[in-house]
């Protein structure tokens, strides 16, 4: 009977643990889709991994990014800012061809605006969760090499605007404390993706 005892405590116990970490991970993941739904990325994709094609897509992002600086300035709000974006599209295409062609090279490049997974990744001090994101992707060739990305709303990207908005501007003090939350963060961010990893699998 005292075995019994223990045993049914135990299990409640172990239960209480599961639900209060469930909890704090529902709580959390509430932000991170804040964030996501608050955030525009640059997405560029090499042709492949030689060391050439990675040296191009470089130099694609310094000459993208320096033709982009304060193209965003006067979003207010992702949604603005992916209006604009999507105008200046045909601009940084022919800016990315031009400096493709410039280095010698016949590969073509498609500029977009898409909605695309991102997994957990860290920029200078602020670290953004995996999930969905807007993006505008730059794809160079076949596209099959390592990429690069940054967040161009808020502007991290550097030049990427004249006048900054900053995370606290767009995220909010809470979403501000969650991408700058450091290795705290990042190890819940983690188990996030992993459960949602995991309700793909059975979705």
């Amino acid at each position: 009977m005292l075995y019994g005892m223990k045993r049914r405590w135990l299990q409640a116990a172990t239960g209480g643990f599961v639900l209060c970490v469930l909890l704090s991970l529902c709580g959390l993941y509430g932000t991170c889709e804040e964030v996501r739904s608050s955030v525009v990325r640059l997405h560029i994709l090499a042709h492949s991994d030689n060391e050439e094609d990675q040296a191009l897509k470089l130099q694609v992002r310094d000459a993208v990014v320096e033709a982009a600086a304060g193209w965003l300035d006067s979003a207010t709000d992702a949604e603005e800012a992916l209006v604009l974006a999507e105008a200046s599209l045909p601009r940084l295409e022919e800016v990315a061809a031009q400096t493709v062609a410039s280095a010698g090279y016949n590969y073509p490049v498609a500029v977009e605006l898409c909605r695309m997974y991102f997994t957990t990744r860290q920029y200078d001090t602020v670290t953004l969760p995996a999930g969905m994101y807007d993006a505008v992707r730059i794809t160079i060739g076949a596209g099959a090499g390592r990429n690069w990305w940054c967040v161009v709303y808020p502007p991290l990207c550097a030049g990427a605007a004249a006048d900054r908005r900053t995370m606290a501007d767009v995220l909010g003090a809470g979403g501000q404390t969650l991408v700058e939350g450091g290795d705290r963060y990042v190890v819940k961010f983690k188990v996030i993706e992993w459960f949602e990893r995991l309700f793909s699998f059975f979705r």
